[in-house]
């Protein structure tokens, strides 16, 4: 069984989860993945969507490098309900960084 990972926002709300290589928001629609590696995701569609740090923290990069496109994975399927995580609390600022936009987690583009 594959463990589930929270992520949450720079002020400690849940907005999203990881499922395998899968990103899904809070509602379990799948709205990105993981090609490269377990930090960098990027949308269904292969555009960057954010990076994980400090951990749990999927942040936007304001000037992420070009990094090829990813490919398509396959539609993953329902992952199932991952549970409430609660609040994680605020973890400051992150230079170059700032929340990912709310109509990417609700997975428009």
């Amino acid at each position: 069984m594959t463990k589930v990972k929270h992520l949450y926002n720079s002020e400690g709300n849940w907005i999203a989860f990881k499922k395998g290589k899968y990103l899904y928001n809070t509602e379990c629609k799948w709205i990105g993945w993981f090609p490269w590696d377990e930090t960098i995701a990027v949308t269904v569609g292969g555009k960057y969507l954010g990076t994980v740090y400090k951990e749990n923290r999927l942040l936007k990069n304001r000037f992420q490098r070009y990094l090829g496109y990813p490919g398509y994975p396959g539609y993953p399927g329902y992952p199932g309900y991952p549970g409430y995580p609660g609040y994680k609390g605020y973890i400051g600022y992150i230079s170059g960084t700032e929340d990912v936009e709310k109509s990417i987690l609700d997975g428009e583009e």
